[in-house]
């Protein structure tokens, strides 16, 4: 399993590489500049728009959401674990700099996403007006036809590219990233098996995701928004909390962004490079910029004006990245939990030994006797290992004489030292972040991230679960539908059952397949963004002069 593991991360290291997040970088100043900063237009316009304030716009067209059940949808994929647990993992593993490179990928991504939802909107398949399919599958299908009948067969094999890797990150970022951090925050909490917490997921999952898009659209619209507000009020009601932290933890995120962060207690120090590829990485994930995976959501929207949505898409990512990710980051930072002290401290510090070439664990098994260690609890040593920080990581387990660590063997060409006193307790995804929660206020991480957790979970777990049928759709026909559907909460179940021990792995699973869509999407959008520009701007020339409504 391990050898599976570096596989899958060397490949992410090739596909997620500082060149190909750069790329994204351009392409987002590309259509900023292009459109004349349609982050502005978004922010006014296309709250207009969901208001219905929009002399000309009658919400109605091809289609079966409104505005508002789209971006609803949208963003219950977007803003779900990857704002609380993706958050705490960048965080954890690339420090405090990689905040602000979320913040650059959320600002950028709020015109890469206007643009792709654009194309999105111009190229959906109307077929079955009912049942509306759309998405970059059909923009590369139909878009490339459109430059050239030379081009047809390309768009094809492109959209099949696009199409695989949007169903196994469906899977496995979409649907057991999510499910793992409920079991686990469950587990942690309340003591619920994880196993359970899987089969009721599933149950959930299923329920709602076999009446459709528009069964998706319309819990969407009413869960995201309280879901949502819920979060962010506990969110400010922390900062305020510990306000004399921020000023610092502002300066830090700054700081760490250009410069290598010294390692702190729990914190394992993360370079440059790897602030940013962690934030980039994780403001991928979560606003979902430049993926092309919410423009199917939003492809079902009803409306004669296909730049409409792509102007309320841009909302996604300042919703998602700006505001949610950064009170998640702010809350961990600020609450210390970030670079927390070991949980208990032996007598007499162990040392490291060789338990087979090239493999290194520490000489005892016995956790310290001043620590309350359960069965099922994840803990860590840090280590330095040829200059750097890492975590070597262990299971608590029942033995004979008590609780006993069953250590997983750090592989290392040299012998690792201990970098930091102690064992400490590992918190997973999410279950760091409510422990930043709990640190302000005792009980409010028990309670509020994990009821918010389980909504986050649910409703991108049946979000990317249409995502994914659509890819599914387009590969194999409508006849796949329902045996997908089944499968799919399957899978829920299955992630649950323990075989997933730690962030680094699910970290790992879940964005192997961000790489490959990116590198179909993104050369799709430039090679047509004309077209979306060109639509652009010319539904905001019709909006100044008036004759939004009328023919063109």
């Amino acid at each position: 399993m391990q050898g599976f593991f570096e596989v899958l991360g060397a490949i992410n290291g090739v596909m997620l590489s500082v060149p190909v997040l750069l790329s994204l970088l351009g392409v987002g100043v590309l259509f900023t500049i292009w459109s004349g900063f349609s982050q502005y237009r978004s922010l006014t316009h296309g709250v207009a728009l969901i208001r219905g304030k929009v002399p000309g716009i009658t919400g109605e067209g091809n289609g079966v959401l409104t505005h508002f059940q789209a971006l609803s949808a949208a963003l219950s994929a977007t803003v779900g674990l990857g704002n609380i647990g993706g958050v705490a993992i960048a965080v954890s593993l690339g420090g405090p700099g990689a905040v602000f490179w979320m913040w650059v990928v959320g600002l950028v991504g709020m015109a890469i996403k206007s643009t792709e939802v654009t194309l999105a909107l111009l190229y959906r398949d109307m077929s079955n007006p009912d049942e509306p399919h759309g998405g970059t599958m059909w923009v590369c299908k139909k878009g490339f036809a459109a430059l050239s009948p030379k081009l047809a067969g390309f768009g094809v094999i492109m959209g099949l590219l696009f199409t695989i890797p949007l169903i196994v990150f469906g899977i496995t970022g979409g649907n057991m990233f999510q499910a793992w951090n409920v079991a686990e925050l469950s587990r942690l909490y309340f003591g619920v098996p994880t196993w359970i917490t899987g089969l009721v997921l599933a149950i959930l999952v299923g329920a709602v995701i076999l009446g459709g898009i528009r069964r998706i659209g319309a819990i969407a619209g009413t869960v995201v928004p309280i879901m949502c507000a819920l979060y962010v009020i506990s969110g400010l009601a922390v900062l305020l909390a510990n306000a004399e932290q921020l000023p610092a933890m502002f300066h830090l995120i700054f700081v760490s962004a250009f410069s290598p962060a010294e390692g702190v207690g729990a914190f394992t120090g993360a370079a440059f490079g790897t602030s940013f590829i962690f934030g980039m990485k994780r403001a991928l994930f979560s606003s979902e910029a430049g993926l092309g995976s919410a423009p199917i959501a939003h492809s079902a929207v009803k409306t004669s004006e296909p730049v409409t949505e792509g102007v309320v898409a841009g909302l996604e990512p300042f919703i998602d990245t700006i505001v949610v990710c950064t009170i998640t980051a702010l809350v961990i930072l600020s609450s210390g939990v970030w670079s927390r002290a070991a949980t208990a401290e032996w007598m007499a510090q162990p040392t490291i030994v060789e338990s087979s070439p090239g493999t290194w664990v520490p000489s005892i098994t016995t956790p310290p006797q001043n620590g309350e260690w359960t069965a099922g609890d994840q803990v860590f040593v840090v280590v330095e290992v040829e200059q750097k920080r890492a975590s070597l990581f262990g299971d608590v387990v029942s033995g004979n004489d008590g609780p006993e660590v069953r250590w997983r063997a750090l592989e290392s060409e040299s012998a690792p030292v201990f970098a930091e006193r102690g064992l400490f307790s590992y918190y997973p995804g999410a279950t760091l972040t409510a422990k930043a929660f709990d640190s302000a206020f005792p009980g409010l991480g028990r309670w509020m991230v994990t009821l918010t957790v389980w909504f986050f979970a649910l409703s991108t777990i049946i979000t990317w679960s249409y995502y994914a049928e659509q890819g599914v759709v387009y590969l194999l026909g409508e006849r796949a539908v329902t045996p997908y559907r089944l499968l799919w909460c399957v899978l829920v179940f299955v992630t649950c059952l323990g075989f997933i021990k730690t962030d680094t792995q699910i970290d790992t699973l879940s964005t192997i397949a961000l790489g490959f869509m990116l590198a179909v999407n993104l050369p799709t959008m430039v090679l047509l963004g004309g077209k979306a520009m060109g639509a652009y701007k010319d539904y905001f020339r019709r909006l100044k002069l008036g004759t939004l409504g009328q023919d063109k």
